[in-house]
């Protein structure tokens, strides 16, 4: 019976989840948010407590039977007198299956966070298995695995069991009345949009084929619009790179759910008898801190994950990739002198961008013929792999692995590895889709092809480094007759963990014309992400500021780029694009050979602040301030000490005012006094004709010293800074 049965409390790191647990119904969340004891850590909620929130949270008084659900389930469907969307839709061929679960057993693990649910529908032999968890940061990740357990007894038991949907949701508070979500193009990714939250149950999918340069990303629920530094917040984010559906449903009689999961093509996951389907995991995250307290637990969470490379262990190094650099004019000479200026100035890895393989001189052709093309590179790339790491530099190479042309040899010999029907090739005249097709990872043959041809050249060439783009959207993915998205995005995970299991210490960036695959499922086997192809730091310094809501900054790529910047035209300093590219793992993304010495000398000054600043910048726990002024940006990274911490602070238009507000410094020890540098390593910044007395001592050698407590209560006036201008400052302990 609905709202009976012992409690399940799972408790970590700040956050609390209470559910109830009947015999035959799917458990009941009456609670998700701050753990209730954090107060007290010794405090037990015992059957008392847990009876009285029974008691205040009901809306109803048993053994009375309102018309709509004492509470929704984790798996909410229409028997329990949920309205909203179901948690599960299915079907044995035309026949609708309808759950009702004749057996439910729950499991608390021995440590507290996790909850294992077994379910059975013995009339439609349906079985649900659902693990509920809070995992490192406190961020609580959900996952369904149904299976068809039908046999000669079942009705339609010999038709498969075709599953529409299965998500995973959570409820959030009554009072709860704002939707953040997320939208945008190339190359302007990560653009928030913040509405009230909508009536009735909605959603909203994204059927790129990847996680898309306008997906939803993550539905964020607040009391009025999200702030970083402060307020509560219930969020989730499908941990996917396939076509993903978000959802709200916000019902009279029900408090309000959020959810997501895998958007399925039609027919995709057809059950056989005795198969099962595993959803993608679905983060949840709850914080009393603002935005910034949502980012603290998925960086605590994926720097925990399996595989994520130790900054400390392993700095992140400074990168030079050739695109903006060279684009497909490929010259050996050139680009050793490439090269050789790139190490001069400090640079770490060198990474060849697209161009390098078979007939590869523009983006119609080659795609899919993984071998240096001998017309362009006579003497193959190894003379420059071997040039590259004489000057103690990585290198790193450009794959498209997932993509073909048509003009192709693979593309001429398979013209059945392509990932589509085969009146959908060639495509509608009238459209590019760049001229490119997708291979059909899910193909054993086409799989085995690519992956021999890229450890070939990874084995040979002693590459450290993969930039791996995903360029064209991925429509109707036909594998074998039948729509293939699943198995494809699960093959291309699984091509990352093949080649990185195969040589060690290869590390992989995901980029995706820009940042349209930078979801937490792909980051369990990247090691960076490229946040967009747009290096404008204006644009640059949202677009990053959103994308580390969920990735920390040492896997974001953010590289500085030439002036004017090649995707919009927009002339900045080199101060401007220096300090936003250190907001994440830094590079340049320029022909550097063009600069004179005055540039070389302040790249050098730049690239030699990083690699100072990035053991700070790579595991500190990342804030932001909630400043009045639109054209206004300041974030910091605060170490866990709070001994050292570096702010951006940032301008992307005139100031409003003259008197610009000032800066509270956050996440300092109230109890210690911090030296403050302006750190001018990056170039010369600019502002109006009057500086802040403290900024004045900032610039000198011994800096200004103020109270933890005075520079987080009052703050820090800041200067007048000119558009586009950013200065850099460093706090350390004394």
């Amino acid at each position: 019976m609905f709202d009976r049965g012992p409690h399940a409390v799972l408790r970590g790191d700040g956050v609390c989840l209470i559910l109830k647990t009947p015999e035959h119904d799917m458990p009941q969340v009456e609670y998700w948010g701050r753990d209730l004891t954090s107060d007290a850590p010794d405090a037990v909620l015992d059957e008392t407590a847990l009876a009285a929130l029974d008691a205040m949270t009901l809306k109803d008084t048993p053994p009375n039977r309102p018309d709509a659900a004492w509470r929704p389930s984790l798996l909410p469907q229409g028997a329990e007198g949920w309205s909203g969307r179901p948690g599960l839709e299915c079907a044995r061929g035309s026949r609708p299956v309808y759950v009702r679960w004749s057996d439910v057993q729950s499991r608390t693990s021995d440590d507290g966070r996790t909850l294992s649910v077994d379910a059975l529908d013995a009339a439609n032999a349906v079985r649900l298995t659902t693990t509920v968890a809070i995992e490192r940061g406190g961020l609580v990740v959900m996952r369904h695995t149904v299976a068809n357990t039908a046999d000669d007894t079942t009705p339609n038991g010999t038709e498969p069991l075709t599953v529409s949907w299965l998500d995973a949701t959570l409820p959030c508070p009554k009072r709860v009345d704002t939707l953040t979500q997320f939208t945008g193009r190339w190359p302007l990714e990560k653009q928030p949009a913040t509405g009230p939250l909508p009536a009735g149950s909605v959603t909203r999918d994204c059927r790129r084929g990847k996680t898309g340069h306008e997906s939803p990303w993550m539905f964020i629920a607040s009391v009025g619009a999200p702030a970083w530094t402060g307020g509560e917040i219930w969020a989730c984010h499908l941990a996917w790179s396939g076509n993903q559906t978000y959802r709200s449903d916000n019902l009279t009689a029900h408090e309000p759910l959020i959810g997501a999961g895998e958007l399925l093509g039609p027919g995709e996951i057809r059950l056989s008898a005795g198969e099962s389907y595993t959803t993608p995991d679905v983060c949840f995250a709850y914080s009393a801190h603002g935005l910034d307290g949502v980012a603290q637990r998925f960086h605590t969470w994926l720097r925990a994950a399996d595989g994520h490379v130790d900054p400390i262990a392993k700095p992140r190094p400074f990168t030079l990739n050739t695109w903006e650099a060279v684009y497909f004019s490929h010259d050996e000479a050139t680009l050793k002198r490439l090269a050789d200026r790139a190490a001069a100035v400090g640079v770490e890895r060198f990474v060849l961008d697209d161009g390098w393989f078979h007939e590869r001189r523009d983006d119609t052709r080659g795609l899919g013929d993984w071998w240096v093309d001998p017309e362009v590179w006579p003497n193959g790339l190894d003379g420059l792999a071997e040039h590259v790491h004489g000057l103690g530099m990585e290198f790193g190479l450009w794959f498209e692995p997932e993509m073909v042309n048509l003009d192709s040899d693979l593309a001429r010999e398979h013209p059945d590895w392509i990932l589509a029907a085969p009146e959908a090739v060639p495509y509608r005249g009238d459209l590019s889709y760049r001229t490119q097709y997708v291979l059909d990872l899910a193909n054993p043959d086409a799989y085995a092809h690519v992956h021999a041809q890229m450890a070939d050249l990874v084995g040979r060439l002693h590459v450290d480094y993969i930039k791996w783009d995903h360029n064209r959207e991925v429509t109707e993915p036909i594998h074998d007759g039948r729509f293939g998205l699943h198995e494809q995005t699960e093959a291309c995970y699984r091509l990352f963990d093949d080649l990185k299991r195969e040589f060690p210490g290869l590390e992989i960036e995901s980029c995706s014309s820009g940042g349209a695959r930078t979801d937490a499922g792909i980051l369990r086997h990247a090691d960076r992400i490229w946040a967009s192809d747009s290096n404008d730091p204006r644009d640059r310094v949202d677009i990053q500021r959103w994308t580390e809501l969920i990735v920390p900054p040492e896997m974001i790529g953010a590289h500085v780029g030439p002036s004017p910047a090649h995707s919009t035209a927009r002339a900045t300093d080199v101060s401007y694009r220096a300090a936003i590219s250190l907001t994440g793992c830094s590079g340049f993304e320029w022909n550097i050979l063009e600069c004179d010495d005055a540039e070389l000398e302040t790249l050098a000054s730049f690239v030699a602040l990083y690699k100072e600043l990035r053991g700070l910048l790579h595991t500190g726990r990342v804030m932001h301030a909630d400043l009045k002024d639109p054209s206004l940006r300041a974030r910091g990274v605060v170490d866990a000490g709070r001994t050292h911490a570096v702010w951006v602070v940032a301008s992307t238009d005139n100031l409003r005012d003259w008197l610009v507000e000032r800066l509270p410094v956050a996440g300092l020890d109230p109890t210690r006094d911090y030296r403050i540098r302006l750190r001018r390593d990056i170039g010369e910044s600019h502002w109006g004709w009057v500086t802040p007395q403290w900024l004045t001592a900032a610039q000198s050698d011994g800096g200004f010293v103020a109270p933890g407590a005075l520079l987080a209560e009052v703050g820090l006036q800041l200067p007048n800074l000119w558009p586009m201008q950013a200065i850099v400052l460093e706090f350390e302990a004394v």
